[in-house]
Parts: structure tokens; C-alpha cells; sequence
């Protein structure tokens, strides 16, 4: 038996992870509220399987993933710094995104009929944009901090009660820039089903609607990667940029390795959000301004395969730990040492037990300024026989 439905992008459109959904009032007659066309985008059931498949996985990966995340800094003492304050707070806006909005939504854009009430509908339209815009601020203040510490390193860094306020200061602002979704939410009942939209004061395409579409384009995707462009150039430029000095002690070399791998890591963090989510981003402008393309026979799959990369963003974090970072590798083989297949090593437990002699900040200031006083002396040595000379 095939998957039976009429596809309505308004509908669908809605109740997508972010504020960029609006209507096509192509595919039903909201005066009398009875479908006014055939069932364009009929599916058979192994093609719906093979989605449900596919984003099962997602959820299933993300959720283990993120959650494991989130144990190995809060259960290890020596794991607890700035940055990985702001990665558990990246890691439940992910676990949390992956949980409360790509199941519902999925099942909403197969089936086309909103099941879970006006509550949920106005909690499916306001948290999404909320949980996106904590993660990717989450990745800018990270960019911040990795940029400080670096480029400016005398300087003081985020204490862990700063970095706390910090955290809270971001989804202050998410839950605002969410609240219009959440407000405006509501939901139609037809003949034969119902729809979660977002009613905007006037029509699609409006001002309201249109304005709001791209603040958000801006405040969570276009501001946060121009600002971690700027930032992760001049870090780079610093750390492969210039040379270690050849007579930098290995204790100064070790650390400038160590930045190196952790910037390489969130690079690559912020690299993979930004590809998932493009796509998202170009479909909304383009029917923006086309609306007809939510007509088109093949949107249903394409729209299915663009909300499932954007979701999959969610997943790819904990691998990308696990792989580039040694200390996160050691955390899951310990989060999963009951696993036939993984060995945990004396060395894994010692690479999350042991502290850290002093503060990297502090090794750094110090092999910089014995650097700068070993140079100084030179410079005077090699000055002193001129002198005596002349």
C-alpha cells in the first residue's frame, strides 16, 4: 500500500526547523477547506522506509553522540574548560534539536498532517530556531576564545562563572528572536486534515514575513560565519603562518601542536554546519521569490533531502571529536567499553584523569617571555664587543 497524501507546502513549510517557512496556498481551497488537486506526490511505502531509515539514523547517532559528548567533560574534571563549556552547550542544542524536531517533522512532511496539537505546533516552530541559533553561537564564542587565547594570550580569558553567563546570554537572545514563530503558530483544521502554520499579520511574501526571514538568514547563519571566518584566518595565520622558533623547549612546541589540533577540529566543526545547512537556506530565498517551485512534482524529495542534510548537522559533532581529538577518543572508548569491539588502554584512562600542570595560557606567557628575554640577551652580548671596540 503506497503512502497517500497531498503535498501542501505551506504546511510542511511550517513547521520546519527554522523561521524561513511560508505558504503556497497552491494545493487546497481554504475556503471550504476540501483538497482541490490529486495526490501529486504519492509514495511507495519502501521509498517512505528507506526515509524513515534515513532519518532514524540521524536521530539515533545524534542523540548517543551528543549525549556521550556531554558526559565525558561533565564526568571529568579535567575536560571542564572554556571551550568545552560551550561544546556541551553545542551538544545538547544538537541532542535536543535531533529529538524534538526531526521525527515530528518528518512524520508531518510524509504524512501532511499535523497530529500533535496547537501546543506542540507552536513548540515545533519556536525551538528549532532556538536550538540552531545556541549551536552556532555556541561555535562563534569558541572561535572567540580560541582567537583570544592565541592572538592576544596576556590578556585574562572566560572564567568558568563568565563563560556560564555567557551560555545564558545566547539563549536569552534565541528564545527572543524565536518568540514571533512561537506567537504567530497556529493551527487549520480541513476536511481531511490538519496543518501547523505560522499566521503572519499579512499575506506570504509580506513585509512582516519577509523581514523576519531575513534577520534570521543573518543572525544565524551569515553574522556568526563571517565573524568565525575573520577569527579562525588570523588564528591560522598565526599558528601556520609563522615558524616555531628553533629553540622553543618541547614544553612550548607542545602547545603550539595543541592549538593547531583543536582549531583544526572546530574548523572543521563549523565547515560541515555551514554545508548542511546552505542548502536549507537557498530553498527558502529561492521560493521566496519563486513560489511555484513548491508545485513542482519533485519537490517533495528534494525538500526531504535538504531538511534531512540540514539534520544530519546535528550527528556529524561527535564524530568529528571522537576522530581529530585525542582526549574525546579516549572518553568514548571509555563510554563504550562494554562493547565487544572497543579496548579502553591505561593510557585512555590516564589521557582524562590526570590534571594539567598549569594553565596553557600561563605555559604560553612564559616560554614567550623567556623567549623575548633569551633574544634580548643576544641582541646585548652581540652588542658588547662593538662597544669595547670603539
Amino acid at each position: 500500500m503506497s503512502s497517500k497524501r497531498c503535498w501542501d507546502p505551506p504546511a510542511d513549510m511550517e513547521a520546519t526547523p527554522e523561521p524561513l517557512w511560508s505558504s503556497t496556498p497552491a494545493l487546497y481551497d481554504e475556503d471550504d477547506g476540501n483538497d482541490t488537486s490529486s495526490n501529486m506526490f504519492e509514495q511507495p511505502d519502501w521509498q517512505v522506509a528507506l526515509w524513515a531509515v534515513a532519518y532514524s539514523l540521524v536521530v539515533l547517532v545524534s542523540v548517543v553522540g551528543n549525549l556521550t559528548v556531554i558526559w565525558i567533560i561533565v564526568a571529568h574534571k579535567r575536560m571542564r574548560t572554556v571551550t568545552n563549556y560551550f561544546i556541551v552547550n553545542l551538544a545538547f542544542s544538537d541532542a535536543s534539536m535531533a529529538t524534538f524536531n526531526t521525527v515530528f517533522n518528518f512524520v508531518y512532511a510524509v504524512h501532511n498532517d499535523w497530529y500533535f496539537g496547537l501546543g506542540y505546533c507552536k513548540f515545533q516552530n519556536f525551538f528549532p530556531i532556538t536550538a540552531v541559533f545556541s549551536s552556532i553561537y555556541s561555535m562563534a564564542a569558541i572561535a572567540v576564545d580560541r582567537y583570544m587565547a592565541i592572538i592576544h594570550p596576556l590578556k585574562s580569558r572566560l572564567s568558568s562563572t563568565t563563560t556560564k553567563v555567557v551560555i545564558a546570554v545566547i539563549w536569552a537572545v534565541a528564545f527572543s528572536l524565536a518568540f514571533p514563530q512561537c506567537f504567530y503558530s497556529s493551527t487549520k483544521f480541513y476536511s481531511h486534515r490538519t496543518v501547523c502554520m505560522v499566521e503572519w499579520p499579512d499575506d506570504y511574501g509580506g513585509k512582516h514575513q519577509l523581514s523576519y526571514q531575513i534577520a534570521v538568514i543573518i543572525l544565524i547563519y551569515l553574522l556568526p560565519l563571517l565573524v568565525m571566518l575573520v577569527t579562525y584566518s588570523l588564528v591560522g595565520q598565526r599558528l601556520w603562518g609563522s615558524k616555531i622558533p628553533g629553540e622553543a623547549s618541547d614544553h612550548y612546541q607542545h602547545q603550539i601542536q595543541a592549538k593547531r589540533k583543536v582549531v583544526k577540529m572546530m574548523i572543521v566543526v563549523v565547515m560541515t554546519f555551514a554545508i548542511c545547512w546552505l542548502p536549507y537556506h537557498i530553498y527558502f530565498i529561492l521560493g521566496s521569490f519563486k513560489r511555484d517551485i513548491y508545485n513542482q512534482h519533485y519537490i517533495q524529495q528534494v525538500y526531504l533531502a535538504i531538511f534531512w542534510l540540514a539534520m544530519s548537522s546535528t550527528m556529524y559533532n561527535p564524530i568529528i571529536y571522537c576522530c581529530l581529538n585525542q582526549r574525546f577518543r579516549s572518553g568514548f572508548r571509555q563510554a563504550f567499553r562494554w562493547c565487544p569491539l572497543v579496548k579502553v588502554s591505561e593510557e585512555d584512562n590516564m589521557e582524562l584523569q590526570r590534571m594539567r600542570t598549569f594553565r596553557t595560557t600561563r605555559s604560553y606567557r612564559t616560554e614567550t617571555t623567556s623567549m623575548m628575554s633569551r633574544n634580548h640577551a643576544n641582541a646585548l652580548e652581540d652588542a658588547t664587543p662593538k662597544l669595547i671596540k670603539s
